[in-house]
């Protein structure tokens, strides 16, 4: 399958335009959409987000991903291979945390172009054939470079950010609930929060953290909008202030 994963949102024809050049491309591929609302222009977040959700999907899978605020720069158009599933967008540190917490991985700058390739829309013109084209098992459109090359320095093992907001308002962050003490509290824009396993284990209206179905820490109220009763935006920080 391709999965497409971008911060276009389902209003306007941007995501339309693409998923049309995956039909025209490849029509006996399916194709999901993963997400259309990653966080506007927001490549770090995004990068931590994509790698808490790919795990879910075969090997295989194609994944086209586009937050790419530096469309028609010099940065280059790339396809990432990692454990088996396929990644193609920009080369801006979208698949910057995949590929460091994979172990095989293998790279490749796209150099194929279009007959019409414009500046502004690498997603439609660029991307979606790429991705059609590793989908039905081509060889990939490039030339392989090294992963060293590739993957940037300097990024923490988990981002301890608000990384994304659900259409509940509940607040993903980028750090993965497995290194976490339970017992430990949340602390964010002022508010200092305890853990529970789920919603229903606290009354109505009572805002706790909790280790999310993929795996990321996420900040809720149960029956509210954690967003707007804690105040809390992407790219809030978040901090953990020891035990119960």
């Amino acid at each position: 399958m391709i999965v497409i994963a971008t911060d276009f949102g389902n209003e306007g024809p941007y995501l339309g335009q693409m998923k049309a050049v995956l039909m025209r491309e490849a029509p006996a591929i399916p194709v999901l959409e993963l997400f259309a609302n990653l966080p506007s222009f927001a490549i770090q977040p995004a990068a931590y987000l994509l790698a808490a959700y790919v795990s879910e999907f075969p090997p295989g899978t194609v994944f086209l991903c586009v937050v790419d605020p530096g469309v028609g720069s010099a940065r280059a158009p790339v396809v990432l291979r990692a454990d088996g599933r396929w990644y193609v967008g920009p080369d801006n540190g979208l698949f910057n945390v995949i590929a460091q917490r994979t172990a095989d991985v293998a790279w490749w700058d796209i150099t194929w172009r279009p007959d019409s390739l414009s500046r502004s829309f690498h997603g439609r013109d660029l991307f979606a054939p790429v991705a059609a084209c590793i989908a039905r098992g081509d060889a990939v459109p490039g030339v392989a470079v090294e992963s060293d090359t590739r993957i940037q320095d300097g990024w923490p093992r988990d981002l301890a950010q608000v990384i994304y907001i659900d259409h509940f308002g509940n607040a993903m962050t980028g750090i993965r609930a497995e290194h976490l003490d339970e017992a430990s509290l949340l602390e964010t824009s002022g508010h200092l929060l305890r853990q529970t396993g789920t919603f229903s284990d606290v009354q109505p209206g009572t805002a706790f953290w909790y280790g999310n179905a993929n795996g990321l820490v996420e900040i809720a109220v149960n029956q509210g909008r954690a967003d707007q009763i804690l105040g809390l935006h992407v790219g809030d920080r978040v901090h953990f202030r020891g035990r119960l």
